[in-house]
């Protein structure tokens, strides 16, 4: 069976596209989308992906309005979370280590929630 390799984009409406991908790029370093094609895009780094459907009702994502919510996998999350909280956004540090790993959770300035990991 041929399978997807990867995870080639995601996308998703915003109220203000272009500010809201200078935030990522700025606090996250996600870049933006090249606007040619001989500029290179964002590469992530190779690890896991987890593709994982919610029921309609959960409350994981925060308001209920959210439909969608993004995992990004981090080296150090202390020192992103602190990184983060110099520049005045509020993170979420989850206490508990899972066998998976740690988590922190923040909202972009849209209030879409970004989740971060540091696989265990």
């Amino acid at each position: 069976m041929e399978k997807v390799t990867g995870i080639g984009g995601l996308f998703y409406r915003a109220e203000n596209p272009r500010d809201l991908s200078a935030w990522y790029e700025q606090h996250l370093g996600v870049t933006d989308v090249p606007d040619s094609y001989e500029k290179t895009p964002w590469k992530q780094q190779a690890g896991s992906t987890v593709l994982a459907p919610f029921p309609k009702d959960t409350e994981y994502f925060g308001n209920e309005s959210q439909q969608w919510m993004i995992n990004f996998r981090v080296r150090n999350l202390n020192a992103m979370v602190a990184q983060l909280q110099a520049e005045g956004i509020e993170v979420k540090l989850d206490p508990e280590t899972y066998k998976n790993g740690r988590f922190a959770r923040l909202h972009d300035p849209e209030g879409n929630p970004v989740e971060l990991w540091q696989e265990g």
